[in-house]
Formats: C-alpha cells, structure tokens, sequence
C-alpha cells in the first residue's frame, strides 16, 4: 500500500484506543452528557437542513421567497 494512506487507516485497535482514552479524559459520567449534547447538535443541523430544502425558515415557518434570476 502507499506509505501515505497507510497511517490513515483506522482499525479496531485504534477505535479501542480512541475510546480508553476518552474515558480516562472525561470519565464514564461526563460520557452520556457529551453524547447527548452531540445528539441534540446532530437533530438540529438535520432540522435546519430540512427546512433549508423546504425553503421555510426556522423561527416562523413561512417560506422564503427565492430570488428572480
């Protein structure tokens, strides 16, 4: 394989050390928080995109006229 794309390959070991060592930063009951927060962040940005492709806005849910080309 090419010296380059080699490193970047992640395989379980490397997730198993991901994860030992987020645990040994945050510790197991700051975890669940983090992942919520990171959830929440997810639904959100899925949201906004929806609307974005309806063309409504979030606060007020009315469309967004588009621009004469």
């Amino acid at each position: 394989m090419n010296a380059f794309i080699l490193p970047l390959m992640i395989g379980a070991p490397q997730i198993i050390l991901i994860v030992v060592i987020i645990l040994l930063l945050f510790g197991g009951r700051k975890i669940p928080e983090l992942m919520r927060g990171l959830g929440s962040g997810i639904k959100e940005f899925k949201d906004a995109s929806k609307d974005e492709e309806n063309g409504t806005t979030p606060e007020d849910g009315k469309k967004v006229p588009e621009e004469n080309k």
